[in-house]
Parts: structure tokens; C-alpha cells; sequence
């Protein structure tokens, strides 16, 4: 069974789960079966953190950031408003990790920005930022900067194509406009980088 840790029943939190003292959670969410809260973490409003997952000291999660099960989301990770990370998916946070040499406060940083989406079981290398809106496919091995709208997949990642605020492909016109299909946004491509326009 699972119950509310707070007296202001802001935010609910399953029986197994572990949250460490100093930890900062916002209203409306939810801590699911085995995860581990740990101190000095910042968790925004309406979060939702799926089974099996582990928010490290430091980290910083926007507002409705969706984590999948078994994901560990380390030092040196942030997450602006609205990301989903896919169930597996992996950070690091060491780009030359060694078990008998102690890296701590040589963490690499990543940011994922709004809106963008990380599929199952991608990884993502160190000290590479994910643009907002940009979609990561399932498996894709992430060693670079990716840009704000991108479509990558693969392993390394490679950019395919663009995607929309509602995460369907871009194609664009000879103007270097396109419009989604689902919510009629228009978008621009101008210079290999995408805007939206409306």
C-alpha cells in the first residue's frame, strides 16, 4: 500500500520509496515502487518518478518532468519543465569514470531542455546539453550537443530530421516552413536552426 509522507499531503510517495532529508519536492508529485530521493535535490510540481528511480544530490528537475522506471539521474543533470526520459535510459556524469580513482567534483553537467523527450534505453554522454523539444529514439547512444527540435537516433546519434512541440517530424517546404500535423504550429528552419513562428 502506499501513503502520503507530509502533513500537507502535497505530494505522494509509495511505501518502498526512499526520500533522504534536505530534499525539496514540489506539490502534486508522485514517488513510485523503490525510488530513492536523495538530500539536496530540487523536484518540481507534478512530477512523476516511476519505479526503480534514483534522483541524486544536486540534481534539479522542472516542473512535470515524467521519469520512466529504472532511470538514475546523476549529479551534474538538470531537467527544464515538461522532459519525459524514457524507461533504461541512461545518464553519466564522468567521462573517464575509473573505480580506483575518485572523481567526485569533476562532474560533468548535462541540461535537458523543455519539452524535449529521451526514448528507452538512450544514453546520454556527459556534457552534452539536449535542446529543447528535441527527441531522442529508443537506444540512441548521445555524444554531442543536440539541438533544440532535433530528431536523433542511433549509436552515436545522428540527426535525422526535426521535430514539433507535439513530437511529430517536421517536413519543410521549400520556404523553410512546415506545420505540425496534430496541432497546426508553424515552424520555421532558417540556417539549420529550427523556430517556432505560430
Amino acid at each position: 500500500m502506499a501513503f502520503l509522507t507530509n502533513m500537507e499531503d502535497k505530494y505522494f510517495v509509495h511505501q518502498t520509496a526512499v526520500i533522504d532529508e534536505g530534499a525539496t519536492i514540489g506539490t502534486g508529485v508522485k514517488i513510485w515502487h523503490f525510488s530513492h530521493i536523495m538530500s539536496n535535490c530540487e523536484i518540481g510540481d507534478n512530477c512523476n518518478i516511476g519505479q526503480n528511480v534514483v534522483v541524486s544530490p544536486r540534481v534539479k528537475l522542472g516542473r512535470n518532468v515524467k521519469i520512466q522506471n529504472n532511470v538514475s539521474i546523476y549529479e551534474g543533470v538538470t531537467c527544464d519543465d515538461d522532459v519525459f526520459l524514457g524507461p533504461s535510459m541512461v545518464f553519466t556524469n564522468v567521462i573517464n569514470p575509473r573505480s580506483a580513482i575518485n572523481r567526485r567534483g569533476q562532474y560533468s553537467k548535462t541540461n535537458v531542455g523543455k519539452g524535449a523527450s529521451i526514448g528507452a534505453n538512450a544514453t546520454i554522454v556527459c556534457g552534452h546539453d539536449i535542446g529543447q523539444y528535441a527527441f531522442i529514439g529508443a537506444g540512441a547512444v548521445v555524444t554531442k550537443t543536440v539541438p533544440d527540435y532535433a530528431l536523433v537516433v542511433g549509436n552515436p546519434a545522428k540527426q535525422i530530421g526535426w521535430v514539433g512541440e507535439y513530437g511529430h517530424r517536421l517536413n519543410f517546404n521549400g520556404d523553410g516552413v512546415a506545420v505540425c500535423e496534430e496541432s497546426l504550429q508553424e515552424y520555421r528552419l532558417e540556417n539549420n536552426v529550427v523556430n517556432r513562428i505560430k
